[in-house]
C-alpha cells in the first residue's frame, strides 16, 4: 500500500470531517457510533462517502467482476464445512447452509484507484479505532485481505454466520440490487454454552423474531458491527443488478497475514500458485 494516501476526496467531509478528529462534530460523531455499536452491535454512518466516489469504486468493482473467484460452499453458522459429530443433529454445528457470492481480492484493485486509497487513509482508520475501542489500529498486510468487494448476483446469498476471529466487521455499501439482499442481524447471540444455544438455533430456523434485525444499507454508508458475536447473513438476490459490498478489514497489531489455505479457500486456487 502507497504510504501518504489521500482519500479526503472521497469522504463526505462535511459530515465527516476526518480532518478534524478532535472537533466538536466528529467528537459527537465517534460517541454517537460508539453507543450504538455498544447497545445494538452496530452502527451506521450515513453517506459517509460520496455520491461520486460511491460511482467510481462500483465501476472500478464491476470492471473486475470477470476476475472475481465464484465462491460456492455448504458451511455451518460457525464458517466449518464438516459437522461434528458428537453435537446432535441439529446442534448448529451440524446446521449447513449454501453460500454463493463472488468475491473481488485486494491485490485486483489500482493501488492508486479509489477502493484502496479509501482502505489505506489514515483517518479513516483513526476515526473507526475511536468507534470500536481500540487505541490504534493497523493495516492487514496480506495481498488479497485488506479490502474485497463482496458480489452478489441473482440466486447469491450469504447464509448465517459469524466473523471467526474479527472483533468487528467494516463496510460500505457501494450497489444495491435491484431484490432482496437485505443485511440482517441477530446481536450478541453467541452461544456461551454451545451444548445449549436454544436462541442461536431459533435464528437459525427462521424462528428468531424480534431477535433478528435488518440493517437499512444505504448506497455509500459505512456500517461497523460486531460479527464476532452477532450472527448475521444477506439474504438471496434477485434480479440483474449486482449487489456490490466493500469489506475492510483492520487490525490491532502490524504485521497481520492470512494463512495461505485459508486465502485459496476464499480467493481461490491463484493463491497457491502465486506461492
Amino acid at each position: 500500500m502507497p504510504k501518504n494516501i489521500d482519500a479526503s476526496d472521497l469522504v463526505s467531509m462535511d459530515r465527516y470531517p476526518l480532518d478534524q478528529l478532535d472537533g466538536s462534530l466528529m467528537k459527537q460523531v465517534i460517541a454517537k457510533a460508539r453507543a450504538d455499536l455498544d447497545s445494538r452491535q452496530y452502527c451506521v454512518l450515513d453517506n459517509f462517502i460520496t455520491e461520486a466516489a460511491r460511482t467510481a469504486m462500483a465501476q472500478e468493482s464491476i470492471s473486475l467482476l470477470p476476475q472475481a473467484y465464484e465462491n460456492r460452499s455448504r458451511r455451518t453458522c460457525f464458517l466449518n464445512q464438516m459437522g461434528v459429530p458428537e453435537r446432535p443433529a441439529d446442534h448448529p454445528m451440524n446446521v449447513f447452509f449454501d453460500a454463493r457470492f463472488n468475491i473481488i481480492a485486494f491485490d485486483l484493485f489500482d493501488p492508486e484507484g479509489p477502493n484502496a486509497r479509501l482502505y489505506g487513509w489514515e483517518p479513516i482508520r483513526q476515526m473507526i479505532a475511536a468507534i470500536v475501542g481500540i487505541e490504534t489500529l493497523y493495516e492487514n498486510e496480506d495481498p488479497y485481505q485488506p479490502s474485497v468487494i463482496m458480489c452478489a448476483g441473482d440466486g447469491d446469498t450469504s447464509p448465517w454466520h459469524f466473523d471467526r476471529g474479527n472483533a468487528f466487521t467494516v463496510t460500505v455499501m457501494l450497489q444495491e440490487p435491484e431484490e432482496g439482499g437485505v443485511f440482517e442481524i441477530a446481536p450478541d447471540i453467541w452461544p456461551d454454552d454451545d451444548t445449549d444455544p436454544g436462541e442461536l438455533l431459533e435464528v437459525l430456523h427462521e424462528r428468531g423474531g424480534s431477535r433478528v434485525l435488518q440493517v437499512a444499507r444505504v448506497p455509500a454508508s459505512m456500517v461497523i458491527f460486531r460479527g464476532n458475536r452477532s450472527a448475521h447473513r444477506v439474504t438471496e438476490v434477485k434480479g440483474d443488478r449486482t449487489r456490490l459490498m466493500a469489506v475492510m478489514s483492520y487490525e490491532d497489531r502490524p504485521g497481520v497475514i492470512g494463512r495461505p489455505e485459508v486465502n485459496a479457500s476464499v480467493f481461490g486456487p491463484r493463491v497457491l500458485a502465486a506461492g
